[in-house]
């Protein structure tokens, strides 16, 4: 994964603005807009890791989940070629698609 930072099980995307010659990103995954940036690669890390500590003791302190909740459910386009293969796939293992697309992703999706 590139272009990311890694914390607590959190992660942080990372951009540049040549204009303000400064590195900067927000907490991905989060119900909030968390920001942070930083000169140097150094000052960028820190100051995601200041502000995912931070969000994970205001989430404490008003006893929320600091995460994004997730329905557990997303539509998606693919090809209509695909989708019969997927299709195909899926009854040759006596499986819905849905089940089929769940375990296709488990496998391939590492945490």
């Amino acid at each position: 994964m590139k272009d990311v930072l890694k914390y607590k099980g959190f992660i942080g995307s990372v951009h540049f603005s040549a204009e303000d010659g400064v590195f900067f990103g927000k907490i991905e995954g989060i119900n909030d807009l968390v920001t942070f940036e930083g000169s140097s690669v150094k000052e960028l890390t820190d100051a995601f890791h200041y502000v995912v500590d931070e969000h994970i003791k205001d989430c404490e302190k008003e006893n929320v989940d600091a995460g994004k909740s997730y329905k557990g459910s997303f539509n998606i386009r693919i090809s209509p070629e695909l989708h019969r293969r997927i299709a195909t796939s899926a009854k040759t293992k006596g499986l819905s698609i849905n089940k089929y697309i769940n375990e296709v992703l488990s496998e391939y999706v590492h945490p």
